[in-house]
């Protein structure tokens, strides 16, 4: 929260007291309750030795919340709005106005109070995700399974995870097939399968059979631990709207002091000095800017707790502001707009040539997702020889003593096959040709099909008056045919990375969407980097100003639609900030309205700021994929 709110604060190495998980818990709104009392009491009481008593004991236990932090404060030099209130209290008081000096003591602990709720109730919401790992994990150690604690696991475990159970801590499947349920960490609720070799998530429920999984990583050090870490800092970092009610709320503190100051001054040279003193105890309260301090950080607070209990990492405020503002957005085609599991769907030969197994050859050692199709097909294949990568190009080797080459067309002339391939392009698939010895052997077409999910999000993010952009390192054919499925009319194919990056700046303000590895220039480059399937992936976590934990792209319109919500509210806050101080300043050092009235206004805007920043804590799950034809099937 910003320094120049008055909450009460704690001295460094004094142990944090436990959050309160009902607002009747709250500290500051049980003294509010008991001040309330008194001074109802004082009220009905009337004028006179028991009524004023009631009404100071009242002022007394309402500032019992805040003025111990405002002394700590000024023991180290920080004044803040506290410290304005503790001395329109102190003022108030000495002046005989014990029933306005309770007043502003009760509505002052109630916006407190409030204000400390809500930023507990929205950390305790994001702490939660902690809470889904289990208590105890069933370990294989020395021939038989044991049970411990998660905080006991080491690297290189034997987790035993039996139907319904949690994850402890991220690992590899070693003995099993099961399917996994991740909703809890990314907010899809279709189950994943997984078999021996699959990466297991802290959090996750097992929804299959028994499986043995491995230990990569410590509890303290796991993927879902990470995120709550990530979050942790996110909510603490400031955007430019909280820079702004910062800049304001800074300055504005001192110089309210010295306004009342001369207000005091200048006023008793002309009139009643106890009037005039009375008045700039009043401006005190007025011009205080609790209200604009808490507008932006608490709505922060709000948006990114609730972002990351369905399943988006954002890094703070100034992600979430951009993000709010932005009016286009540029997609990556593979892993994005596409499933990542692309497969050979085509071979042509050229007079009965082994194609297939000259291409698999080449990608024998590579970890492309092509050379992942091509080696799925092929079954296993022998490795070539002298295999050099061509970026954007493709692979040259030798293989039985020929020399051979694969890669995309342009660089390998199609020849004979130009018309098959331009049909193979057409319908949505990347092409290979093989050669050797400058001789086409044929061509090998790959797809990755479209996600189910595609043409609807980017139906939506068109409705959210945003454009949309395709850019890919595929060749323009395909890319244009899958940009077609999806509704995407703008394509930038055959582009290297660098080319990426270069084109996102013609875009801003912009979002850029990718897989946070290959595409870092462009997700650097964009006013907001978006990464997307990054559960487990640091550099994508790390480097992206927001990551989405899931493979759902439905959850992209999501995060937009949560952001631009969270933008209005900080304008909103802000707007309503500003608006009651310069409105109220003239009319308290006019004396039309009194401590009471004043402070009650001032204490209710301050409230209003705490509901509507917390209404930045509603999200909307994403309901169950329906599966669409997406034109390439």
């Amino acid at each position: 929260m910003a320094d120049e709110c008055c909450g009460p604060e704690r001295d460094r190495g004094e142990e944090p007291v436990p959050e309160p998980s009902r607002w009747w818990h709250v500290r500051d709104l049980q003294f509010a309750a008991v001040a309330a009392v008194l001074l109802g009491v004082a009220l009905l009481v009337g004028d006179g030795l028991v009524g004023d008593g009631l009404g100071l004991a009242s002022a007394a236990v309402g500032a019992a919340t805040f003025v111990p932090g405002v002394l700590r404060g000024l023991a180290r030099g920080r004044i803040g709005v506290g410290t304005l209130m503790t001395i329109a209290a102190i003022g108030a008081v000495a002046l005989g106005q014990y029933t306005e000096a309770a007043m502003l003591g009760v509505l002052f602990s109630v916006a407190e109070g409030l204000e400390h709720h809500a930023v507990a109730r929205t950390r305790r919401g994001l702490r939660a995700l902690l809470d889904l790992v289990p208590s105890t994990a069933s370990v294989l150690r020395g021939g038989a399974e044991v049970e411990i604690a998660p905080a006991d696991l080491v690297v290189g475990d034997r987790l035993v995870l039996r139907p319904g159970e949690r994850v402890a801590t991220d690992g590899v499947i070693r003995a099993g097939r099961t399917s996994l349920d991740l909703s809890a960490i990314t907010g899809e609720s279709v189950p994943v399968e997984a078999g021996v070799g699959a990466v297991v998530h802290a959090g996750a429920i097992n929804g299959g059979g028994a499986v043995e999984v491995e230990v990569t990583a410590r509890a303290a050090e796991s993927s879902l631990a990470r995120i709550v870490h990530v979050v942790e800092q996110a909510q603490e970092r400031k955007g430019v709207g909280q820079r702004l009610a910062d800049r304001i709320a800074r300055p504005l503190v001192p110089a309210i002091m010295v306004l009342a100051a001369v207000v005091a001054g200048i006023g008793s040279l002309l009139g009643d000095p106890a009037v005039w003193v009375e008045r700039a105890l009043v401006v005190l309260v007025a011009a205080s800017p609790c209200a604009l301090a808490i507008s932006v950080p608490l709505t922060v607070v709000a948006a990114v707790g609730a972002a990351s209990r369905h399943g988006a990492l954002v890094k703070g405020g100034a992600a979430l502001g951009e993000l709010g503002r932005i009016g286009a957005i540029a997609l990556d085609k593979t892993g994005t707009l596409t499933r990542n599991e692309p497969r050979v769907i085509e071979i042509i030969a050229v007079d009965g040539a082994d194609v297939l197994a000259t291409a698999a050859a080449l990608e024998a050692r590579s970890e492309h997702p092509l050379a992942r199709a091509i080696l799925a097909a092929a079954d296993g294949a022998r490795p070539a020889t002298d295999v050099t990568a061509i970026p954007g190009h493709g692979l040259r080797g030798t293989r039985d003593g020929h020399a051979v080459r694969l890669g995309k067309p342009g660089w390998i002339a199609p020849g004979a096959l130009s018309g098959e391939v331009d049909r193979l392009q057409a319908a949505g698939a990347t092409v290979v040709l093989v050669e050797r010895d400058d001789t086409l052997l044929g061509a090998i077409a790959i797809r990755d099909e479209l996600r189910p999910e595609a043409p609807e999000v980017i139906t939506r993010l068109h409705d959210l008056g945003l454009t949309t952009t395709m850019l890919t390192g595929d060749n323009t054919r395909t890319a244009t045919a899958l940009a077609r499925s999806a509704g995407i009319s703008t394509v930038h194919a055959d582009l290297l990375p660098e080319a990426k990056a270069a084109l996102i700046t013609d875009l801003r303000p912009v979002a850029m969407v990718g897989d946070g590895v290959n595409d870092a220039p462009a997700l650097a480059t964009a006013d907001v980097g978006i990464a997307m399937g990054a559960m487990g992936t640091d550099v994508a976590i790390e480097t992206a100003d927001i990551a989405l934990m899931g493979t759902d792209l439905r959850h992209l319109p999501q995060v937009v639609t949560h952001a631009r919500q969270a933008r209005r509210i900080m304008l909103q806050n802000i707007t309503l900030s500003l608006a009651i101080i310069t409105v109220l300043i003239p009319i308290a050092a006019l004396g039309t309205l009194g401590l009471a009235s004043v402070v009650l206004i001032h204490e209710l805007a301050e409230v209003l700021v705490i509901l509507n920043a917390i209404r930045a804590a509603r999200t909307t799950p994403l309901p169950a994929i329906t599966p669409t034809c997406c034109g390439t099937c």
